[in-house]
Parts: structure tokens; sequence; C-alpha cells
């Protein structure tokens, strides 16, 4: 289970992942945006946004957790994932469903008599 994968890296520098280390790293990734996905769709429904806008709103926190995970990785990313553009990308529709779903839900209970 805990394989060691390795890489050339550009400068000719061989790196070893652990693939456990980096399956454990990106699920927990996966769970603050998941988590985050929720919360920022519960606060656009609170705060009554719409449309565009409301989207706007979860693209912007979605670069906000990024950003907050390499600070908290550091200069040593590559210690943690293999590709930083992956943290951003990888299931950006499902956090997006999450999102809709506490966004919709939240506004009707709001907003709507």
């Amino acid at each position: 289970m805990n394989r060691v994968k390795a890489t050339q890296s550009k400068t000719g520098e061989i790196i070893a992942y652990s693939e456990g280390a980096i399956r454990f790293n990106i699920s927990t990734v996966e769970y603050c945006r998941t988590s985050m996905a929720a919360i920022s769709g519960c606060a656009a429904g609170i705060l009554g946004l719409s449309g565009t806008l409301g989207f706007l709103f979860y693209f912007l926190s979605v670069f906000v957790l990024w950003v907050m995970v390499l600070l908290k990785s550091g200069s040593q990313w590559r210690r943690y994932f293999i590709n930083r553009s992956n943290l951003l990308t990888n299931q950006f529709m499902g956090g997006l469903c999450t999102y809709v779903l506490f966004w919709t839900f939240l506004y009707g209970m709001v907003h709507v008599y």
C-alpha cells in the first residue's frame, strides 16, 4: 500500500513520493474543499447572492482555499503534493454541486416567504 513513486525533476534530481502519504494529503484537501463549499454556500444563501454573483463567490472561495493550502504547506509544497494546479482543479464540480445545494437551500429558507 505504501509504494514509493520516483520521478525525475527538470534539474535531473530524482524525487520519491510515498503514494499513501500523497493520497492522505489529497483526501484531507478534499475534505476541506467539501466543508468550504458547504459553508460558503450557506453564506451565499444567507447573504442573498443570486445568479452570476453567487457563482463568482464560489470561485473566489475555491481560490482562497487554494491559497490557504499553499501557504500552509509553505515553500516546500512539493513534499506534500505532486502538482499545485491539481489542488485548484481537483473535484471542482463536486464542490460546486455541494455549494449550489447549500446555497439554494439557505436562500430559500431565508429570503423566500
